[in-house]
């Protein structure tokens, strides 16, 4: 996939997801799903899970927003492309969560179809500390 392209996509996609979580609308970010996306987050925390199509991503997406009392942000870094429809999305997060300010970084790796988000399979850089964060309240 041509890099400006992917960074066009994915920055329409984390700009609408980015407004649900401080409170947006989430057909804002429903239009730019596929309607059999799915969604796997690893580990042993609150959102772990595999979430398939709209409403199951989106019930994680309002989980996610719901445990960070609407502050949890995004900040996207770099966008890695290759051949076919994946693309790497290095990202930093930050919340409240418990009242305490948190951050980590993880890599999402999207598969994209017809200029919506198909996949995302979420890689955190450090398993322990994405669980301990997200950690059932």
């Amino acid at each position: 996939m041509d890099r400006t392209r992917a960074v066009e996509i994915l920055g329409r996609f984390h700009a609408a997801q980015s407004a649900f979580y401080i409170g947006g609308d989430a057909d804002a970010v429903r239009v730019l799903l596929t309607e059999d996306v799915a969604w796997h987050v690893p580990g042993r925390n609150a959102i772990a899970g595999d979430y398939r199509g709209t409403d199951a991503v989106l019930a994680y997406f309002t989980r996610r927003r719901e445990l960070a009392e609407r502050t949890f942000r995004m900040h996207p870094r770099d966008v890695l492309v290759g051949e076919g429809d994946e693309v790497a999305v290095v990202t930093d997060g930050t919340a409240v969560i418990g009242g305490v300010e948190r951050g980590w970084s993880t890599v999402g790796l999207y598969r994209i179809r017809e200029e919506r988000v198909a996949a995302c399979w979420l890689l955190p850089l450090d398993g322990d500390a994405f669980d301990a964060i997200w950690a059932a309240p």
